[in-house]
């Protein structure tokens, strides 16, 4: 508070009243200070929705301005990539969409960073009775998923969406840290995985080396035809920031995702290193056909010993940098091996 200047001496009495004054309104503006700082500074998620959290800033989404809560104490996210953002940050969502798999929530998360988050449905159709239940001041999403429920999500609370998922991992999660008010914390976390990157080209023998190794990624999915991934998702960007090479089926992908092949013709899969998941079941998925086949057996990386089959969960469902250090883990020891 800025004192006036004074052009002489008061009487003792008018200066011991000001005194009084002045240290009385110093302890109202100390409280309400404290007061404030208590309302805006916890961490909890589960608690409800207090003066402090009132602030709000605009933020441009997919779907147009939004006005977003600045400390957002109730969230519920819609789908893989926005759930692990959120435990990334450190935000432990009230509410969260299950992925199709038995545990409900991608089994790469910590059990206690999960525990205690309510299901609201199932991704593609989330329940829109049990959103509006948990008393949400945010939902995360995005509009390739939700675009359509958009106007039902809003009247329910703020919702951020990002155009879509995957591929745009990394600005999708500074857009999720801008609508969580955790700048710093997202900072921190890509300033890690940088030197997590630099320590895993590091052991696979400098930049040179691990772009001579021709590193390729297959998916079998049930209901569908094999994928031969490309350049332009989750895990190729990955592949990219490491500077490993990729098999030259990787730059006749469609869109850039996946060459889409039938089990006569994963040959085309060729790689020096080969990794492999599945979605869904092995039979229906044609894994079992396909890596029992004469073809399969003849690849380059499976006759050196060089093919390894890993988690769908964590390659390829969950997107995003707690999935990420986990599988640049998995990355240096297979790449290592003799």
């Amino acid at each position: 508070m800025k004192r006036s200047p004074h052009g002489h001496r008061h009487h003792r009495r008018h200066l011991h009243l000001h005194l009084h004054l002045h240290r009385a309104v110093t302890g109202v503006l100390a409280l309400t200070g404290a007061l404030a700082l208590t309302a805006c500074g916890s961490d909890d998620t589960s608690g409800k929705p207090s003066a402090g959290a009132a602030a709000t800033h605009t933020m441009k989404t997919a779907m147009g301005d939004v006005k977003v809560p600045d400390h957002p104490r109730r969230v519920v996210v819609l789908d893989t990539a926005e759930l692990d953002s959120a435990i990334t940050l450190g935000v432990k969502p009230v509410g969260s969409t299950h992925a199709d798999v038995k545990s409900g929530f991608l089994d790469y998360l910590p059990r206690n960073k999960v525990a205690g988050i309510k299901d609201v449905g199932a991704m593609l159709q989330p329940n829109m009775e049990a959103i509006a239940a948990l008393k949400p001041d945010l939902i995360l999403t995005s509009k390739i998923r939700h675009g359509d429920k958009y106007s039902q999500l809003s009247a329910i609370a703020p919702t951020v969406m990002t155009e879509n998922t995957g591929y745009p991992w990394k600005a999708n999660f500074q857009v999720h840290a801008d609508a969580l008010g955790r700048q710093a914390e997202a900072a921190r976390t890509v300033t890690a995985y940088d030197a997590h990157i630099r320590r895993v080209v590091a052991a696979l023998g400098g930049p040179t080396k691990a772009a001579a190794t021709k590193v390729g990624m297959v998916r079998f999915v049930e209901g569908a035809d094999i994928r031969i991934y490309g350049r332009k998702n989750y895990i190729g960007t990955i592949l990219a920031d490491l500077g490993v090479g990729r098999p030259p089926i990787a730059d006749k992908a469609k869109d850039g995702f996946s060459y889409d092949v039938s089990p006569e013709r994963i040959d085309l899969a060729d790689a020096d290193v080969l990794f492999h998941s599945t979605y869904g079941d092995p039979a229906k998925a044609k894994e079992t056909q396909t890596t029992s086949s004469g073809l399969w057996k003849n690849l380059r990386a499976v006759k050196n010993g060089k093919s390894f089959g890993v988690d769908d969960q964590l390659w390829i469902q969950g997107i995003g940098y707690t999935a990420a250090d986990k599988i640049l883990d998995q990355l240096q020891t297979d790449l290592t091996k003799r």
